[in-house]
Parts: structure tokens; C-alpha cells; sequence
């Protein structure tokens, strides 16, 4: 039973033949699967996986007119600290600390900028600016309107721009730059990451958190309901060894890959079970993590992933921190 909505628009696509990581054309399906989350549209979507790197990537995907049709005003990354609990923010603050504690041992120096990119809110920006980064070194890229004006308010550089239409950040410019969970919304990985990598500067860090493939939730619910799907925002997922491919591509040298929590992909893939296989609306609201409802799931599954990445398990998320060589990127 699939009880989603009907009268949906049928959105454009733009068809993905090649792999955006090794541009190869050995590919075979992975999953088939709808909005599950948003139910923005009606089209049904379509996930391959490289025969040869191990990436796996939306194919067709939402064209780029489609953009604000996908990622509606109310998309929960605009409006964090609205839509989460007290209690979720204060967890998600001590795991970001204990994550960027991790990101700072990497770094040679402590950074005098900072770029974060698919900003949100602007809780990274302030998290940098409390370690004493200037404000106005530090940089942010939305691609919602409305929390940019916001944060250059507060005297962030903000723009309301992609990655790939940014002008106004100067080469060689960025000590630390961080993606968390954006790489995988990108059109082109491979130019995205070339273009930060001539923002950086010479021995800068780039450090990019992104679903893992190679995890217990992806292998169980992989066939359409994984949460990581993200369907159909998310149009490229990796697995350690692809994003390392990637990286080194792209002219960086990788220098640590961890694993992250991910309760938030396991919650999702039991919800989209729930509600749209078995039909069970009411009981699914337990294992949406942007109800209060789902608090105690939410706890449950992030200790989960916390004690099973402690055993060294590859859990649902992946960190990988990458350096700029102190000579600079090479031409591809």
C-alpha cells in the first residue's frame, strides 16, 4: 500500500547517462522510489550505481528550473532551529562541537576564514565566529534568499548563490570550507569541488560530510526507502572509496575519512516503511525526526550509530577532510 497523493505535478528532467564521479557508463539500478518526505511531485525516480567506482546517482534527475519546486520555503534546513526540539538542538551542538574538535586537530593552524557552503541557518557561521573567526572572513553560500539577508545582517558574508555562480569569493582565499550534506544535492560534484579548491588557500582544508553508502541502513532498506535517498534532492551518494576518487580528482589530497551518525536516514527509511508500504501514518509520525513525536527514536538511533561507530563500523554518514597542496591545484 502506498498512500501518496495524487494531482502531484510531473516535473521536468534532465537524463544523467555517465557516472559524475569516474564519467563511466557501466551502471546497473539500484532503487525506484517518490518524494517520500516533501511530496513535491509525482514523477517517479531512479537510482544507478557505477559498475566501476561504486557511485550512485539520480538518473533522470529534476532539471534546474525545478529547483524551488523541490525546495519549498518551509524545507526544514531554513528554518533548524524553528522546526527542532530544545532537546535535538542542545545533542546536535555537542556533536558538532565533537565534530569540528576533530576538524580543527586536522588543520596545521587555526583558520582566519572560513566558507561554509549550503549554509542554512548560519549555525556553522556562528559556531566559527565564537573560535574567533572574524565575521566578515567568514563566508556563507544559500541557496534560500531569506536566511542570507539574515546573516548579513548579523555581518556574515552571505550570498544567495550555488557554488557554481559564486563571484565573489577570490582564489586562494578560504582556510577551512565546509559541505555538510551538500555534495550529494550538486549538479556536477567534479566541477563543484574544482571550483572550492581554487578558493582555498595554499594547504587549506575542505571537509565534506555526505550519506555512506556503505552502511548497515543503506544495505537493508537500499531498494527505494533509505532516508539517505533524500528522494529526489539528493542526486549523488558515495561510499568512502568513491568520495576519495573524487577528491583526488579534483586535485585534493585526502587526509581522514571518520563516520557519523545518520539517525536521521534510519529514522526516515522506517518512516517511508511505515506510511508508505504498510500505510501506518500514525505510527510512522515516531520516526520523523522533525516531529516532537520522534524525539526518543531520534536519541535512540544516534546512540545506535554513536556505539557501532565506536566498534569501528562504517555507519550512515561520512566525514572525509581534505587538503589543498601548499603548490595549488593542478589542471585537470
Amino acid at each position: 500500500m502506498t498512500p501518496y497523493p495524487s494531482g502531484l505535478p510531473e516535473l521536468p528532467t534532465l537524463a544523467v547517462p555517465t557516472c559524475p564521479v569516474c564519467t563511466g557508463a557501466n551502471r546497473h539500478p539500484v532503487a525506484t522510489g517518490l518524494d517520500y518526505e516533501l511530496q513535491t511531485c509525482a514523477n517517479q525516480w531512479h537510482f544507478v550505481r557505477c559498475g566501476d567506482c561504486g557511485c550512485v546517482w539520480l538518473d533522470p534527475r529534476p532539471a534546474a528550473a525545478c529547483l524551488s519546486a523541490i525546495y519549498p520555503p518551509t524545507y526544514y534546513s531554513y528554518d533548524f532551529e524553528k522546526r527542532i526540539s530544545a532537546v535535538a538542538r542542545f545533542g546536535k551542538s555537542i556533536l558538532d562541537a565533537r565534530k569540528f574538535g576533530g576538524v580543527f586537530a586536522s588543520l596545521d593552524a587555526p583558520p582566519g576564514s572560513y566558507l561554509d557552503i549550503g549554509c542554512g541557518d548560519g549555525r556553522y557561521l556562528r559556531l566559527m565566529a565564537d573560535r574567533g573567526v572574524p565575521r566578515q572572513r567568514i563566508v556563507g553560500l544559500e541557496l534560500s534568499a531569506e536566511p542570507v539577508a539574515r546573516l548579513r545582517q548579523e555581518g556574515f558574508q552571505a550570498f544567495h548563490r550555488r557554488v557554481e555562480d559564486c563571484t565573489e569569493i577570490a582564489d586562494g582565499t578560504i582556510d577551512l570550507a565546509t559541505m555538510f550534506h551538500v555534495i550529494e544535492h550538486v549538479s556536477d560534484p567534479f566541477e563543484t569541488l574544482r571550483t572550492i579548491s581554487r578558493w582555498l588557500s595554499p594547504g587549506g582544508v575542505l571537509v565534506i560530510e555526505t550519506p555512506n553508502t556503505d552502511s548497515l541502513d543503506f544495505r537493508l532498506f537500499s531498494t527505494g526507502l533509505w532516508g539517505g535517498y533524500h528522494i529526489p534532492r539528493h542526486w549523488t551518494l558515495f561510499d568512502s572509496r568513491s568520495l576519495e576518487r573524487l577528491l583526488r580528482r579534483c586535485g585534493l589530497e585526502p587526509v581522514a575519512t571518520s563516520f557519523q551518525t545518520g539517525h536521521s536516514f534510519w529514522m526516515y527509511s522506517f518512516h517511508h516503511l511505515l506510511r508508505y508500504r504498510f500505510g501506518l501514518r500514525s505510527l510512522s509520525r515516531l520516526f520523523d525526526p522533525l516531529e516532537r513525536a520522534g524525539l526518543p527514536m531520534l536519541m535512540g538511533f544516534t546512540v545506535f550509530d554513536i556505539l557501532r561507530r565506536n566498534l569501528g563500523a562504517s555507519t550512515s554518514a561520512i566525514l572525509a577532510v581534505a587538503r589543498k597542496p601548499a603548490a595549488g591545484v593542478p589542471s585537470p
